[in-house]
């Protein structure tokens, strides 16, 4: 007599081992790359402390770079949505200034390049791995749509000059790109914060309409 079936029983514990050894794959590499850097992390390093084969890390990654890749876009992804809900709670707080919340955002994005995963894997280690058009496209991907709404909005509130917004995002993105590559370059991370984040608002001041930058 044969025992009871469960469709997609079998399947459905294979599709969960398979999730788990990525993601210890992915966890042990985020540990490596953030504590010794790309070039000093082998792959029998990460398998090792994945506890898996190495053949189970060609399985799910063409190489490490491609692993590596995966930890970067993660640990962009992560930060992007702390900072998305973090920007959401302030702007149902203080409703109506979009050019306020805006710099506030900044503020709290150079605050975020001190956290070590993020500075190291994505800051430091990506543009090197990687090229600096991998730094980029993170920024398109997770910046750009955001930005230019905000300050669309502050356009309309009167907030700051009517300029053409398509432009005035890239140049703001690739500004606020520069801050955070210098403050994670930096031996005094603290003092690279402070220093990049009043040149950056100095700066941003500028877009203010005469009323607002009057204080009138």
């Amino acid at each position: 007599m044969k025992g009871p079936r469960f469709p997609g029983g079998r399947a459905s514990r294979r599709t969960e081992h398979v999730s788990d050894t990525r993601r210890a794959l992915m966890e042990a590499a985020r540990t490596l790359f953030a504590e010794r850097g790309y070039a000093a992390t082998g792959t029998e390093d990460i398998v090792g402390a994945a506890r898996v084969t190495r053949g189970a890390l060609y399985h799910h990654f063409r190489d490490k770079a491609d692993l590596f890749r995966a930890v970067m876009a993660e640990c962009a992804q992560e930060m992007a949505e702390r900072l998305v809900e973090q920007e959401t709670r302030r702007a149902e707080a203080h409703p109506g200034d979009a050019w306020q919340l805006l710099r506030s955002g900044f503020q709290s994005f150079l605050d975020a390049c001190t956290d070590a995963d993020f500075q190291r894997i994505v800051l430091i280690e990506g543009p090197a791995v990687l090229g600096h058009s991998a730094w980029d496209a993170l920024v398109e991907q997770h910046g750009y749509l955001l930005l230019a709404e905000a300050l669309t909005e502050s356009i309309q509130e009167g907030r700051i000059e009517d300029l053409p917004v398509a432009p005035l995002t890239r140049m703001l993105a690739a500004l606020i790109s520069e801050a955070s590559l210098y403050i994670a370059r930096s031996e005094d991370t603290a003092a690279a914060r402070e220093d990049a984040g009043l040149v950056l608002d100095r700066l941003l001041a500028g877009l203010a309409t005469p009323s607002v930058a009057t204080g009138t």
